[in-house]
């Protein structure tokens, strides 16, 4: 384990400096101007060569970088051109809330996938169930976070559709606002959050509910089939006690890998979600990063995301050798 641990940390390291390197490489195609955006649009040109003098624009791209990862290496990203504060500040205010939400849309995925391979396994002739899961799933993130926004928050008025949190008073010691408000003896806070927190998150973990089920229901039709099975059946247990006694756990080797691609993905989905849920959270922080061409804050947040990713993979590969022996680290 501990020689699995080093070997992830190194590769951690070296995913995160090429990450780095073509996030950076990137601003040279920006056809945005940070000095521009910091002096304001109507700046006299003197101003704006000034200030790209003064944020090093001027430098080669290689000192540029070198600069970067001096900074980095004292945890330093640099400071934000949009908001004029330090990255790591801005990435310490909105990350509780991604991950909150991340962590909530994987939950919800996991549990849909479940279902829908449970209800495609045990219920017979489910081509109405395939054929839904299909639709779903090949419908654009951002339609199905609108349509869900339209029909649930605009048109019925079920749930809240824009925001984290209504108490706008409410400061939590976790950023957490769930387990905040249990923390501090304040029910309705936690009740409210989960409330704002349904509708993108159920956009967020569609696609990973479809992927993982689908794959899911594909390794447990394959694992039913092993002599084992029969031994178990042969014992009189019941359908669904075999299902979940022996047959969710030695299939849990692919819809464990289609999460951890699900995981990627779901970065990259939360650009979109939170834009159209106005979710403060580092997907809305990003995008309006890149609409101010605000590269220290796109390079942090990278950092952190490929960071995230490089966890979550790595808990999926212990998982997965807990549940096949045969899997080594």
């Amino acid at each position: 384990m501990l020689a699995y641990l080093a070997k992830s940390i190194v590769g951690a390291v070296v995913v995160l400096l090429m990450m780095s390197f073509i996030v950076f490489g990137l601003q040279s195609i920006i056809p945005a101007d940070p000095a521009r955006a910091i002096a304001g649009p109507n700046a006299p040109l003197d101003t704006v060569e000034a200030m790209r003098e003064q944020l090093g624009l001027e430098d080669p791209a290689v000192v540029q970088y070198g600069r970067f990862l001096l900074r980095l290496a004292h945890a330093d990203l640099g400071t934000s051109v949009r908001t004029r504060r330090p990255v790591s500040d801005d990435i310490r205010q909105y990350l509780p809330a991604t991950l909150e939400l991340g962590l909530a849309a994987i939950a919800l995925g996991v549990a849909l996938a479940g279902v829908m391979a449970a209800l495609q396994f045990l219920i017979p002739g489910s081509g109405g169930i395939r054929l839904a899961m299909v639709g779903v799933g090949s419908t654009p993130i951002f339609l199905s976070a609108l349509l869900l926004a339209y029909f649930f928050w605009f048109r019925l008025d079920w749930l809240p559709g824009a925001g984290r949190l209504a108490y706008r008073d409410f400061a939590g010691p976790t950023g957490l606002n769930v387990i905040d408000g249990m923390l501090v003896g304040r029910p309705e806070v936690s009740v409210d959050a989960l409330l704002h927190m349904i509708l993108p998150a159920l956009a967020l973990a569609l696609p990973i509910g479809i992927a993982v089920g689908r794959s899911l229901n594909g390794a447990l039709h394959e694992v039913m089939r092993q002599t084992y099975i029969r031994t178990a059946r042969g014992k009189g247990l019941s359908e669904t006690k075999v299902l979940l006694r022996h047959g969710l756990r030695n299939a849990a080797t692919a819809p464990l890998s289609m999460l951890s691609l699900q995981v990627r993905l779901l970065f990259g989905n939360l650009l979109v979600v939170e834009r159209v849920f106005g979710w403060p959270g580092l997907g809305l922080y990003t995008v309006q990063a890149f609409a101010s061409a605000d590269l220290p804050a796109v390079l942090g947040v990278a950092i952190v995301f490929g960071t995230l990713y490089i966890l979550v993979n790595t808990l999926i590969e212990i998982a997965q050798s807990m549940a096949d022996s045969r899997i080594k680290l």
